[in-house]
């Protein structure tokens, strides 16, 4: 293959996406495929540099904190994502700019539009081939991710219910690029689910 693929993993925290992105890598590895596994925001020093600010630092003001994940993400599609898909790599990330739409627009009530707007054009509209939205229950979130570890997971329920929502509208909107999966089926059975989505897209042979 000459041209890379950019897959992606959105959901709430506690959803599972990390696991999916190490099953994922492990399979393309096997057929063959050179991989960049990245997540956002954190993927680049300057990212974890925000990723500490906004996470686990002091307050950040709503518009503040989407224009800082906004500049992760110019940063890290410019200096990591794009140059990995031109050397025909698959890049996997944990999140992306539909997490900004989803935490921000929805859940601060910033406006998903606007926030969605402002985070293509920091990414200079670069979208994702597949994103894979691994759905739970804010309730069942919170279950697993047990003790609080930052900010937004400190949120209340019905802020992290609305995000879910919103992933699962943006999923309705463009079936072709989504595939909503139950995050609370076994491991191996939602990433057999998206090994054969990738196999309809071309990215692993059947």
């Amino acid at each position: 293959m000459t041209s890379g693929s950019f897959i992606v993993f959105e959901g709430g925290d506690g959803a599972g996406k990390s696991t999916q992105v190490a099953l994922l890598r492990e399979a393309l590895e096997r057929a063959g495929r050179e991989v960049t596994v990245t997540r956002q925001p954190g993927g680049t020093p300057l990212g974890q540099q925000i990723r500490d600010l906004v996470l686990h630092g002091d307050h950040v003001a709503p518009r503040a904190e989407a224009l800082l994940f906004a500049a992760d993400k110019a940063h890290h599609v410019e200096t990591l994502v794009r140059p990995a898909l031109q050397r025909g790599e698959v890049v996997i990330s944990d999140r992306y700019t539909d997490s900004s739409v989803a935490y921000q627009g929805a859940g601060r009530e910033l406006g998903a539009q606007e926030v969605h707007d402002l985070n293509m054009w920091a990414v200079e509209d670069l979208v994702p081939d597949l994103t894979v939205v691994v759905d739970i229950s804010a309730e069942e979130g919170r279950r697993r991710r047990g003790a609080v570890h930052d900010r937004l997971e400190s949120e209340e329920d019905a802020f992290h219910e609305a995000i879910r929502q919103h992933f699962l509208a943006m999923a309705r909107g463009n079936p072709g690029r989504y595939l909503v999966v139950d995050g609370t089926l076994p491991p191996e059975q939602i990433h057999a689910e998206v090994m054969r989505r990738l196999e309809k897209l071309g990215v692993v042979e059947p």
